[in-house]
């Protein structure tokens, strides 16, 4: 089977770096494209690097946010007609995912979806329009937990197109990261922030900085890498200058054996990531989430996430409260919900499933489905 898949953002590239390794051992022909969605190269060349996957194809694009979707969306369309691909995979929920969808359906070319099914129900996400357009153009749903199973059921996906595979992410951790560290060797905060809806509004820059400082004061020492969208709002607020004040540890985007570091090392994880939330899981350490609803539920029912919005006081409270020793030990014997570590084989097994092959196809019915009558 040959492959293409997109990799967008630094996300996309943690997580399919696993999947790509496999597919490859597998014997499948693989092409992979780099969209430049991220285009900082603090945010892609590291860990192109550090995860060992070497893009075939990189694209510059340039521009402000519309003419970044639109030119990723013509070379995509460009890409999968000259190369013909079997399928695309894609990942998750940026830009690249519901525009590859798009350039692969209109040229006759199944999508694979991985990391699929994931909901957070709000209906101001612009993440939670791309699921949903990734699920009504794939073939194959590759959900990584239960839950997002049955939000996939829930909406009508047919049963035997989903499969339970866990989060590539996890992968990573289990070979990549560094070990769990016993909460009594753990100290401090790493908070991250990048969402336009946290740091593009002056009113909510605000409550961030007060944030970052309140941790500081009331909770621990603060590490806070900064993406560059972030540190260039805080620039325009003179909100670098303040941060410092306040004793807040200011870094430039971090290598990934680096965060993950930082992750296994703090007490408390503060962020508005959802990447942050799975590996924070997998090393044991409680988060406060930055957002008031999150498509990663599973940390919210265990009680080793909790949702507070862009609320300094609620998500001082929560960062407390998990600074606890007992919270500590509590959070750290939970087991991580998001998976196993072995979600790339999984894959690579079933693409090369004769089975699963034959849910790839793309058919028009000989007959309106039976639901189409009612």
């Amino acid at each position: 089977m040959r492959l293409l898949i997109p990799l967008g953002t630094r996300p996309e590239i943690i997580k399919l770096a696993p999947v790509v390794h496999a597919l490859a051992a597998g014997g499948f022909e693989l092409r992979t494209v780099a969209t430049g969605q991220h285009y900082d190269p603090a945010l892609t060349d590291s860990f192109f690097q550090d995860l060992t996957v070497v893009p075939d194809v990189r694209w510059n694009i340039g521009g402000d946010e519309a003419q970044r979707v639109g030119e990723i969306l013509t070379l995509a369309f460009r890409e999968i007609a000259g190369q013909r691909p079997d399928a695309v995979l894609v990942l998750g929920d940026t830009y690249t995912v519901p525009l590859f969808c798009l350039a692969a359906r209109r040229h006759g070319v199944p999508v694979v979806h991985l990391e699929a099914g994931l909901r957070s129900h709000n209906e101001m996400s612009v993440e939670e329009t791309h699921r949903r357009l990734a699920a009504a153009a794939a073939s194959l749903h590759l959900a990584p937990t239960a839950l997002a199973a049955r939000n996939l059921r829930s909406e009508a996906v047919a049963e035997e197109r989903i499969r339970v595979v866990g989060n590539p992410v996890i992968d990573v951790l289990r070979t990549f990261g560094p070990p769990r560290r016993p909460p009594a060797e753990r100290t401090g905060v790493v908070l991250t922030a990048h969402r336009p809806t946290n740091v593009d509004d002056p009113e909510r820059l605000e409550r961030l900085i007060d944030l970052a400082v309140r941790l500081g004061a009331e909770v621990g020492p603060v590490t806070f890498p900064l993406h560059p969208r972030t540190r260039s709002r805080l620039e325009d607020a003179g909100g670098l200058r303040r941060l410092q004040a306040g004793g807040v540890r200011l870094l430039p985007p971090l290598p990934y054996p680096d965060m993950l570091a930082a992750v296994a090392g703090a007490r408390v994880v503060v962020t508005d990531s959802g990447g942050l939330q799975e590996e924070a899981s997998w090393f044991g350490v409680p988060v406060v989430v930055l957002r008031n609803s999150t498509p990663r539920w599973e940390g919210v029912e265990a009680g080793t996430s909790v949702l507070t919005g862009l609320d300094p006081d609620r998500a001082v409270a929560a960062a407390s409260l998990f600074r606890t020793p007992d919270e500590q030990r509590r959070v750290a014997a939970e087991p991580c919900p998001y998976g196993d570590g072995h979600t790339a084989e999984r894959v690579s097994e079933l693409l090369a499933d004769p089975g699963v092959v034959e849910l790839l196809r793309l058919r028009e019915p000989a007959s309106p489905p039976v639901a189409a009558l009612l």
